[in-house]
């Protein structure tokens, strides 16, 4: 009877395999293959049953083999999360009962970069590509992510509705979402009906899809409007912190944005205190109150 009852038998790498395939159609899909490796090489030929969060920490990366520099604790967390990925779907499969636990590492804040409308229409302006300059635009206006905007197709366009679909394949939470689109964004995509000569809207004229923007353009682009330390992924923190800036409720933001929770906008908050502006007389103490006294 017991040897009924008895969960089969499973190696780390064959839970490796189905965090391979649990990645296949994710954007992520060559940083799961690159941590599998990695896994595969370390701890590959334990049995799940055996293994213990012990095990895992102490193969956690620490260094990058090649140029021997210390990985930062948010790198050590994604292979953490990796791992734990594939447990986590060993379990599901029936093939243990019990997943170890192991701690993340603590992240310093993550940094809010953004620009001003003046240095904002400094760089389009700087961008040599046609197509770079509508890539960052439309960022500028929807707050889109790269892989969005690159891989948006037209038939996900609601002109009518004033809306683009973004699938599950391709948002970061793996649910897809709706992404709003302002009539600045609609005449933009409109002007690039001129060069519709595939499925996607952003190409840069061949019609492919690009996995990539134009990071020679760009970086030449940031360097004559005189922006340092700013990415493109900014271009998004910009969006949002014009927002804010305007009095968008956060609320608000975070659908605009698809951000799963309210505590991931939280962080642009501070770029608008118009709301504490009633308050601020509500305690007085001056030379002029204790003379009327």
């Amino acid at each position: 009877m017991e040897q009924l009852n008895k969960k089969p038998e499973k190696t780390v790498e064959q839970a490796l395999i189905l965090l391979l395939k649990d990645a296949e159609h994710k954007k992520d899909k060559l940083t799961k293959i690159q941590h599998a490796k990695y896994w595969r090489d370390e701890i590959g030929n334990k049995l799940l049953s055996s293994l213990t969060s012990e095990d895992i920490q102490n193969a956690i990366p620490t260094h990058v083999v090649r140029t021997g520099k210390i990985l930062s604790p948010a790198t050590q967390n994604r292979y953490r999360s990796s791992i734990m990925r594939a447990i986590n779907l060993a379990k599901q499969a029936g093939w243990i009962d019990v997943v170890p636990y192991i701690a993340k590492n603590s992240e310093p804040k993550k940094r809010i970069r953004w620009i001003t409308e003046k240095e904002a229409e400094r760089l389009l302006d700087s961008l040599n590509l046609n197509w770079m300059k509508d890539v960052c635009q439309f960022a500028l206006l929807t707050g889109a992510k790269m892989t969005e905007i690159l891989s948006m197709t037209w038939d996900k366009i609601n002109f009518a509705n004033k809306m683009a679909i973004v699938t599950g394949d391709i948002a970061k939470s793996g649910r897809g979402r709706s992404l709003p689109l302002s009539d600045d964004a609609i005449n933009l995509i409109k002007e690039r009906m001129k060069y519709q000569v595939s499925p996607y809207v952003f190409h840069s004229g061949t019609g492919k899809l690009r996995d990539d923007i134009s990071r020679r353009d760009f970086k030449r682009a940031l360097q004559r409007a005189n922006i340092k330390n700013f990415r493109f992924h900014d271009l998004r923190h910009t969006w949002a912190s014009w927002h804010i800036q305007r009095g968008t409720p956060l609320m608000v933001l975070k659908e605009l944005g698809g951000w799963e929770t309210i505590e991931m906008v939280q962080k642009y908050a501070h770029l608008n205190a118009d709301h504490l502006l009633s308050y601020v007389n509500q305690v007085k103490f001056s030379s002029n109150t204790r003379l009327a006294r």
